[in-house]
């Protein structure tokens, strides 16, 4: 008999209807008896002491209960922790309210606790702060010469440098065909998910507290309170069951967060501390970087020489760096090399990883190098890249576990109708527009570390699947429900996926692309685990018919266990789980990659990004009017949320190239957009006609599954693609993101 599956299946988001119809909470929304609100108040000068803080003001406010200032803040355990949760860059983790001194404009440095919020607010207001103000430095640009190398931490793990010179650069590239030498800038940006920095922390007496927080993993929260207030990780629980958008604004804990905890246990009252929007921008960003490309290509387009160099901005007290320039040797095999990454400390909150972090910033670069190597040599750009292909990553010298990138070149290319453009910049326009089309590579790594799953039967029939990973709006609920369904043979409807809970066993932050193959590895071997059970239960019932048969040829399928070699001879699971004495039969284990056989190889996965855009010749407005993103990402699971996947990853790649920028005025050090009005991103009328081709892949080497992340992949080759549209249709190549329509006038 055929099993039915549910991998490959286009499943609707389980919890969608919750979603839309409002029922389901977010962090901001549990309620308490006797819940009492924070108001965070802020720094509103760049660098310096705090001289004087009068809280005299606001005698006059019903309702205030404490202001927390770094006067009279709680002692804590954490001084003398550095890596305070997963993702902590090298470096000494920010400590809210731990003295007077202010290292960027907008720290928080006061809490005020009321029965509501509107007077928690309104006395922030009228509290009075006198300042000792020093000098600051907080612009990139005129502070380059000062860059240095990062410092090493836990982060290189995941975050490796660039690679060692290889050849001799220089002389390859003063003996190369043609030539290329450019700098590329981009802003800072900010986050901005729906939802707003929240945590709600349930007082449970004895130092027990069950914490409601907006996170990206519910074990670092965890691990983070713990650390910094001394407490015993079982006695601090943390839940976020929906998270409205993240996009890398959760990996690290937040501020809000350890006010909001701080204030409880101090107070022995439940708290919520929420931040506004305005405040969002105090908290982590993009780093802007600057980027420096030479590289080097023969008459046929053969590029031999690559020099790609970064210069990043991170803080006073942290070394936050992203892998920006360790790609372009990965795609285009050049023997000669040069690649470099330098850090600017400025007077800053530390940048925090950003959807594709790194590789949206590095592939823009590359890839609009790249095109110009094409026009120089008037290559058709998709040629060139295939004559560039390698199966080898050069920079390593492994090769791929998989790439199917020339299939995404070739298919993405003629759903596309790429070769009906002319190639000629200015040759296309439509009515008073000129018409551009451009392309671009994408690449993003294919990473999985270690996760733990329990996956049980009750007696009933119905599984259950537990771990303690987030859903941050990515389908992860839904997928991990279709591989634990698959792999136990039970429908869909008969299995239920609980998560996000810190009491459930052990899974990482969500972010890097690496949680499906991550987790749905950990659900798989704990569902394989569990049927191995089930049918070791079944051959010890009195009478089995199963008593001859081996593990390997059971099929489990409509929830029943089935002999490959006769199908005749079956059982329901219920069946075998009453014989529990009414008990589920239930598993715990753990998956991690063999470390030595995984790092044999390189694993990642890729995309080509088609676009075209119109751009009106006396106004400079730019507009994208279809994309085309062809990807190769091993084994889909579910069709619908990762086409969903790589769609946002699109439209924020439309967002970085044409909207996006958070605006710092160096003389004042602060942020001058930090709300949704100014701080542009795309809305309806900007997105037009999106396509996602995926192309298929099989890989076996990251895990069983076949499995490779679509979180990140959608979003990098967009923004270089759409530059290199803009050099077509216009004959301006821009190197700086996002583009102006003042750059685009006669």
């Amino acid at each position: 008999m055929e099993k039915e599956t549910a991998i490959g299946a286009a499943v609707n988001r389980l919890e969608g209807r919750e979603k839309v119809t409002g029922s389901a909470k977010y962090a901001a929304e549990y309620q308490a008896e006797g819940l009492l609100y924070g108001y965070v108040l802020n720094s509103r000068v760049t660098k310096g002491k705090i001289k004087s803080i009068d809280i005299s003001t606001i005698g006059d406010v019903d309702g205030i209960v404490k202001v927390f200032t770094h006067e009279n803040r709680p002692s804590t355990a954490w001084f003398d922790f550095q890596y305070a949760d997963m993702d902590a860059p090298p470096g000494t983790v920010f400590k809210p309210l731990k003295d007077a001194i202010v290292r960027y404009n907008g720290q928080p440095i006061a809490l005020i606790v009321a029965e509501t919020f509107e007077a928690a607010r309104y006395a922030a207001a009228k509290i009075k702060v006198e300042y000792e103000e020093e000098y600051f430095e907080t612009g990139l640009s005129a502070n380059l010469s000062r860059s240095r190398k990062a410092k090493k931490g836990l982060a290189s793990l995941l975050k490796p440098p660039p690679p060692k010179p290889t050849g001799n650069f220089e002389l390859a590239y003063a003996e190369s065909s043609v030539q290329t030498d450019s700098i590329f800038k981009h802003g800072t940006e900010h986050h901005n998910p729906m939802e707003l920095y929240a945590t709600t922390v349930i007082y449970r007496g004895d130092g027990k507290l069950r914490i409601y927080d907006k996170t990206q993993g519910t074990i670092n929260s965890q691990l983070y309170v713990a650390n910094v207030f001394g407490l015993k990780m079982k006695n601090v629980q943390v839940l976020s069951p929906f998270v409205g958008g993240a996009f890398g604004s959760g990996l690290r804990p937040q501020y809000q967060l350890f006010m909001a905890v701080m204030a409880s246990l101090e107070l022995k009252r439940h708290v919520r501390v929420t931040l506004d929007r305005k405040q969002m921008f105090s908290i982590g960003h993009r780093p802007p970087t600057v980027q420096y490309t030479r590289f080097g290509a023969d008459s046929a387009g053969r590029v031999n020489a690559i020099f790609h160099k970064a210069i990043a901005e991170t803080s006073r007290f942290e070394d936050y760096i992203e892998i920006v320039v360790n790609w372009a040797n990965m795609l285009y095999p050049a023997e000669n090399t040069l690649l470099d990454h330098e850090l600017v400390p400025l007077d800053v909150f530390s940048p925090l990883d950003m959807r594709a972090p790194g590789g949206s910033t590095g592939m823009h670069a590359i890839e609009v190098t790249m095109d110009e190597i094409a026009y120089r040599l008037q290559i058709d750009p998709v040629e060139l890249r295939l004559t560039n292909y390698s199966i080898v990553d050069k920079s390593s010298g492994k090769a791929y576990s998989s790439k199917e990138l020339r299939s995404c070149y070739i298919e993405g290319a003629k759903q596309f109708g790429w070769d009906d453009r002319n190639p000629q910049p200015r040759s296309m326009k439509r009515g008073n527009k000129l018409v551009g089309y451009g392309m671009a590579t994408g690449i993003w790594d294919a990473n999985r570390i270690l996760a733990r799953a329990e996956a049980l039967i009750h007696p009933d029939g119905k599984a259950e699947i537990k771990c303690a990973v987030t859903d941050i709006g990515t389908g992860t609920l839904t997928v991990m429900t279709q591989i634990a369904a698959d792999t136990l043979g039970l429908p869909i409807s008969e299995v239920k996926f609980s998560y996000a809970d810190s009491k459930m066993p052990f899974a990482p932050i969500q972010g890097g692309s690496f949680t499906t193959a991550t987790v749905g590895s950990a659900v798989q071997a704990a569902c394989e685990a569990l049927n191995r059970k089930l049918f070791k239960m079944a051959k010890n019932i009195a009478g089995s018919v199963f008593k001859n048969c081996r593990f390997k040829e059971m099929l489990f399928s409509n929830g029943c266990m089935f002999s490959r070699k006769d199908p005749n001879l079956k059982i329901a699971i219920a069946d075998i789980v009453r014989t529990n004495h009414g008990r589920p039969v239930k598993t715990t284990n753990a998956a991690m990659p063999n470390p030595f056989k995984y790092a044999k190889k390189t694993r990642a996965v890729h995309s080509a990004a088609f676009v075209e855009v119109e751009v009106d010749e006396e106004l400079g407005i730019v507009e994208v009017k279809r994309a085309l993103t062809a990807v190769a990402a091993g084994k889909i699971i579910n069709p619908k949320t990762a086409e969903s996947q790589v769609l946002g990853g699109m439209i924020w790649g439309i967002s970085k190239a044409l909207h996006e920028e958070t605006l710092l005025d160096d003389n004042l050090g602060k942020y001058m957009n930090p709300n949704l009005a100014e701080y542009h991103i795309p809305v309806h009328a900007d997105i037009h006609d999106l396509q996602v081709l995926f192309i298929p892949e099989e890989d076996h080497h990251v895990n069983k599954l076949g499995i490779k992340g679509v979180g990140e992949i959608g979003g990098v080759a967009i923004p270089p693609a759409i530059t290199n549209a803009i050099f077509h249709a216009t004959g301006k190549r821009i190197y700086d993101l996002p583009i102006h329509f003042d750059r685009l006038l006669s």
